[in-house]
Order: structure tokens, then sequence, then C-alpha cells
């Protein structure tokens, strides 16, 4: 998916740098698919701000995603590929053949009038759904389960993709895109190809009024604040605030934060690569 960049007409577009949704094919989502979204604003059921940095937004409708795909066996031909304000990669709108309509995450090359299955029968091309214990070593996958039956939980976001690099006992390894390599039950599904929308990391908002339609409110640094209000304010000029920390003094770099008694521990096999300075 291409980009462009904005003629500086005015200071909003001098540095807007927008996707040209050229592959999306349908402007208004399929109506039985749909249900309606409620924003909370970062408020709690007494009206308490309990995070910050939220509110406002266009309005949104929610798509109900196929995450599952266990429709197994049945053929379905891609009719759209849509736009889906809720997440980062595109969608597409599939008819089964039993008429039955279904949103799924769009692979990166799936296009109107592409034919998809799921299950056992389906052979590993972009945009089929197998089990683990199917799919070639060395492919690329998306939408991957972590517990079968539950859906996809892994890799679904734009552009992004996990890689199978084996298979042991039950279990398949995956590098995920965060660079782990963790083994997964080889009875899980996952879909081949990577996600949509690759270039969606270059996109420029441009200003903050862009922020404010997706439903972000203006962030204050800590370091600007009264030491009341945050670990990171205070001092005489502008200080550096000492070690980055949240508001609630949880550190920002180098503090491990994985609990070690979580039950899925045992399946990392590598952990993700860190950036070092």
């Amino acid at each position: 998916m291409p980009v462009k960049k904005y003629r500086p007409v005015t200071p909003g577009t001098r540095f807007r740098v927008g996707n040209t949704f050229s592959e999306i094919t349908a402007s208004k989502p399929e109506k039985s698919l749909t249900v309606g979204l409620k924003k909370s604003g970062g408020r709690n059921h007494s009206g308490k701000m309990t995070v910050r940095n939220i509110g406002g937004g266009h309005k949104r409708k929610y798509r109900i995603i196929d995450f599952k795909r266990n429709k197994e066996g049945v053929a379905a031909e891609v009719k759209t590929i849509e736009y889906d304000p809720n997440r980062s990669a595109y969608i597409a709108l599939v008819q089964y053949s039993d008429g039955e309509k279904k949103y799924i995450l769009a692979p990166n090359g799936l296009t109107v009038g592409d034919s998809i299955m799921s299950g056992k029968g389906a052979i590993p091309v972009t945009g089929n759904a197998l089990y683990l214990a199917d799919i070639p070593l060395g492919a690329s996958i998306h939408a991957i389960e972590l517990t079968p039956g539950r859906g996809a939980a892994l890799a679904r976001s734009a552009g992004t993709y996990a890689t199978l690099t084996g298979r042991e006992g039950k279990y398949a390894s995956v590098k995920l895109p965060s660079g782990e390599v963790r083994r997964i039950l080889l009875s899980c599904k996952a879909v081949i190809g990577t996600t949509s929308n690759p270039d969606h990391g270059l996109t420029v908002f441009g200003k903050a009024g862009r922020r404010r339609w997706i439903g972000r409110r203006p962030r204050v640094r800590g370091v600007a604040m009264n030491p009341v209000d945050h670990p990171m304010g205070g001092g005489e000029g502008k200080a550096s605030g000492g070690h980055p920390r949240s508001r609630t003094g949880i550190m920002a770099k180098g503090q491990k934060t994985r609990n070690n008694k979580k039950h899925s521990t045992k399946l990392i096999i590598s952990k993700r690569k860190t950036k070092k300075k």
C-alpha cells in the first residue's frame, strides 16, 4: 500500500503523510456485521478519570471479525476490501458458498474475487487458515491462535507476520514479530501470509487535530509537571527528571515487568530482542 505526501496548502498538511487507500473497494460496512461502539472517555462507572489522554474521537461502528475461522471445508469468495477504524490492518468481507458473510483480517495481496478456505483440506496459500501441523516450515503466517478454538491472538496488526521455524512433539516453534521464539500447540490455527496495509507505520498525522479525531487527548510530559504530580517533575530550570518512569513510579527502561510465574513462560524458547544502546 503506497503512501502520499500532501502539498503544504495549510499548516495541517505541511508535514502530513497519508495512505492512498488504493486497495479499498467499499466505503460502507456490511450492516449485519456491525454493532455500536461505546466510548468511556477514560472514565470509570462513577465518572472518575482513571486513564489519561483518552477522549473525543469520531463516532465508530465495530466490525465483527471472524478470528476463529472455524467454518472448515467451505470455500469463500472475497467480496470487498474495507477500511476498519478499529484496527490498523484492513479487513475483507467474504461470502461462503452457503451464503453466509463474514469479516476476516485481510492478508497483503488478497484481492476481490479470490477464493479462501479454512481447515484440513485447505492448501497453504495466502488467506487460507490452516492448523500449524499442516503449514510448511518457513512460511509467513499471521492471526495465530494461542489456545485451540479461542481465536487469533498474535500478529494481527498492519504489516506484521510470524515465521513457522520448526515442529517438535505436540508443539510448533514460531518466531513472532517481536523476535521472541515460542512454542504453540500444533492444533492451533494460523493464516498464511502477512497482514495488509504494510505502510501503516509511514503515515504522519500532521496536526494535533487528527489525534483528537482518533480519540487521543494531549499528553503532558512528566518533566514538565510538579513533583506532586509526577516522579519526574520539579527541579530548577529544565531538569532531566532522573530515571524515566511512569506516573505511578514504574520504571520505563530496564525494569522487568513480566511475571515469571506465568504458565506460558515455559513455552518461550528465546525472549524478544531488546534494543541496546
